[in-house]
């Protein structure tokens, strides 16, 4: 696999930005709107690199220029 990868599940307007691939333990952090809603989550590995964005409002968060490759 290429990274970044892009993945976008438009049925349930959900975004995947893979950006390595570590095998192991992960973490994961929530991130809220004004309203408290999650609309994203950040994986990390156990030694605290980004391996992964998931957006959950893609239609709404993914950079145009994605959303027009869809």
């Amino acid at each position: 696999m290429t990274y970044p990868a892009v993945r976008w599940d438009k049925t349930v307007n959900a975004a995947t930005i893979a950006l390595s691939s570590t095998a192991g333990e992960r973490s994961s952090l929530t991130v809220k709107d004004k309203q408290g809603d999650v609309v994203a989550i950040l994986d990390f590995s156990a030694g605290g690199e980004l391996l992964e964005i998931e957006l959950l409002v893609a239609d709404e968060q993914l950079p145009r220029p994605l959303r027009d490759q869809g």
